[in-house]
């Protein structure tokens, strides 16, 4: 903290001299989130864009009820086992961008998207452990480092609670990368046709599927069921799309 505010940059220093006053803190921050809301323009007492996403997700379930598979989803790129996904505008924009040679060449074209006043989120559909999120931590400090933009890192579906909301309905300045896997071991859901896995999976698309629908800066990345050996791919082709490009591709 120190060393934020020595470099100006603004820092809010609380003091509580008393374990019940955590509760204080419950009741301010609260207000502080219903302004902030009010400010950046969302409802923070309703989620209606957290729920456009369950709706996107529950139709995917449905679906796979009725045909025993999610519906076809047809990657943009394949390489060393990773599937990158997006919409056809936000295709077209990465290869107006020079973006579709290369996992490294998509990375760097996506991450170009980046302007004054974006931020960058990746959003995880993976197993929230301390290997998974040390190499994602990893890739959100090498974007932090070299764009310098406010990141962020959420494990899905859990933070569509949360930031999912900002992400759909706050203002368009979001860049997202959205990373899934396909479920090594799985576990059937009792009394449906589908699987845990294949929740997850609707969840992530259903999700992605509202990002592009609100015209959001969007790019999946599906890292098969080998997750370890994807992330350290997608980790090395993102360290190197974020260095300064001296050759053409």
């Amino acid at each position: 903290m120190d060393a934020l505010e020595h470099a100006a940059h603004p820092v809010v220093r609380i003091d509580i001299a008393d374990i019940y006053d955590v509760g204080q803190e419950f009741f301010r921050w609260e207000m502080a989130v219903a302004i902030a809301g009010s400010i950046i323009g969302i409802n923070p007492f309703d989620q209606p864009d957290v729920e456009a996403s369950k709706v996107a997700t529950r139709a995917l379930t449905s679906a796979f009820e009725r045909k025993g598979a999610l519906p076809t989803d047809l990657p943009v790129y394949q390489e060393s086992g990773i599937s990158l996904f997006t919409d056809a505008r936000n295709a077209d924009a990465l290869k107006a961008l020079g973006g579709n040679r290369s996992l490294e060449g998509y990375l760097r074209a996506h991450l170009n998207r980046l302007e004054d006043g974006d931020y960058f989120a990746i959003l995880a559909y993976l197993a929230m452990n301390q290997t998974h999120r040390d190499a994602l931590q990893a890739m959100r400090h090498a974007v932090r480092d070299r764009k310098r933009v406010a990141t962020s890192l959420g494990f899905g579906p859990r933070f569509l609670h949360s930031t999912g909301q900002v992400y759909k309905a706050g203002p368009n300045s979001g860049v997202f990368l959205q990373i899934t896997c396909a479920d090594a071991m799985d576990i059937s859901v009792p009394s449906q046709k589908y699987s845990f896995g294949v929740v997850k999976a609707a969840e992530a698309r259903g999700d992605f599927a509202v990002l592009v629908e609100r015209e959001r800066r969007a790019l999946r990345v599906h890292l098969g069921t080998d997750v370890t050996a994807g992330l350290n791919v997608l980790r090395a082709a993102l360290a190197r799309a974020v260095e300064e490009r001296h050759d053409d591709e």
